[in-house]
């Protein structure tokens, strides 16, 4: 049986649509930013008592140290001599959507940061699990002791990219880091009460290492997407800034071998002519040249803006230090992939036997807690009792400190364990560009 609308409610919405039809032909079109106040569909008034709320939008609001990218087509794939044979990573021309990337390496004062809310904030387990592996600056046949004690903590490196990081601790920081940024946003916006400590927004202090207990609404207009690792489409795309190489419509005067342009690692204009443009190893036991004239100025990784952007404005693209990316390895993604935003999440269309492996949990290799799997990082989703999720080979991008120059070109690629982490590999983060259409 229908439901009779009361003759008060009807004749109080008639009201509201004779006032919205009224100025239906008044204001323009609506858009995103400017709905007019009123349904184009039913010509009902928007944010009256009982009526549907439409907050204010005036675009996807800036976070911090992340850089706009312009999306488009490109073409990714290796652009330098297959020397490995892997063949690995085809040429193929994809379109990339429009997204924010970190302009600099997650540094360690920035992981500090991380470290001391969630030491306050959750159990000691997840604490000591997040932390960076400074061991794997340890040699069994180098004295890098310095580096194990004092390279994570020392204020002297503060501004170094973070290493030891594995594939699930830089998940987890992004998960983090969403929370607080959303809370400060969502504060700024007058949408919390600091002051109260029952508030589930009350504060970034008050954000749980795995996220907030409930989101703040995308609705309300005023806070970011999640910050994420880049895909290797979106990350090779960044590298290689061919914005640079733009020439009147849609020309392309060159491709790029690194993310500057020519053959050369040397700066060949201006006062730093002779300089070169990354940090890496030159070759066989030289890291940084000889004294009173270091190639590179660096034997480990260095100052994250060290070097010159390239045309997005990112730093450190090639060089100092590989960069975790989404994208689970496999050698034949550059044919099984979509070729709009490209991504492999998992091991679809390909076995895992021979690349993935299983996650085993400490007192017994086949059943474990959720406990367990939050503290490793492990999603809600991939949680099955029964069964551990995979521990899969995750790609990583860009060369580092510790590599020749063949690395530093962006569609090389190579890839590990995400649960392992070494003194070469760290991250940045990246974000989608919301409510485009590009």
């Amino acid at each position: 049986m229908k439901k009779i609308v009361s003759a008060a409610k009807f004749f109080t919405y008639s009201l509201l649509a004779a006032v919205g039809l009224s100025s239906c032909f008044s204001g323009g079109q609506p858009s995103s930013t400017n709905p007019l106040g009123y349904s184009t569909a039913t010509g009902l008034e928007y944010n009256v008592e009982g009526g549907f709320q439409v907050n204010d939008f005036a675009g996807q609001p800036e976070g911090p140290n992340l850089i706009f990218i312009e999306g488009g087509r490109t073409v990714l794939g290796s652009f330098e001599e297959d020397i490995i044979h892997s063949r690995d990573n085809i040429e193929r021309a994809v379109t990339v959507a429009s997204f924010y990337m970190d302009e600099t390496e997650v540094a360690n004062i920035h992981w500090l940061e991380y470290e001391y809310f969630i030491k306050a904030d959750s159990d000691e387990v997840y604490w000591k699990n997040n932390l960076p592996d400074t061991s794997v600056w340890a040699k069994d046949l180098a004295y890098n002791d310095p580096y194990v004690d004092h390279y994570y903590r020392y204020p002297g490196f503060r501004f170094f990219p973070v290493v030891g990081v594995n594939w699930r601790q830089a998940v987890n920081y992004c998960r983090w880091r969403t929370a607080v940024v959303n809370y400060k946003l969502a504060e700024d916006a007058g949408l919390l009460d600091p002051l109260n400590s029952d508030d589930a927004f009350a504060g970034a202090e008050a954000a749980p290492a795995s996220g907030p207990p409930e989101r703040i609404p995308l609705e309300s207009g005023v806070v970011l997407p999640n910050y994420r690792l880049p895909t290797e489409a979106e990350w090779e795309y960044a590298a290689q800034a061919l914005i640079g190489t733009q020439w009147l419509d849609e020309n392309q005067t060159h491709r790029r071998l690194y993310p500057w342009d020519g053959h050369a690692l040397r700066n060949p204009y201006g006062k730093s002519m002779g300089y070169f443009l990354a940090n890496f190893k030159r070759g066989r036991g030289d890291y940084a040249g000889i004294a009173g004239k270091l190639n590179d100025g660096a034997m480990i990784p260095t100052y994250i803006y060290d070097y010159p952007p390239n045309d997005f404005g990112l730093y450190n693209m090639a060089g100092n230090v590989n960069e975790w990316v989404q994208d689970v390895y496999r050698p034949l993604s550059f044919m099984d992939m979509e070729d709009m935003n490209p991504v492999r999440r998992d091991g679809f269309l390909d076995e895992e036997s021979g690349y993935d492996g299983q996650y085993n949990f400490i007192g017994n290799e086949t059943q474990y807690s959720q406990e367990d799997a939050e503290r490793a990082g492990i999603s809600p989703k991939e949680f099955n009792p029964d069964n551990p999720p995979m521990k899969r080979m995750r790609v990583y991008k860009g060369g580092s400190w510790a590599d020749v120059a063949y690395w530093m070109s962006p569609g090389t690629r190579r890839a590990i364990f995400e649960d392992s982490a070494t003194s070469t590999i760290g991250f940045r983060c990246a974000m989608i560009r919301a409510g485009t259409n590009y």
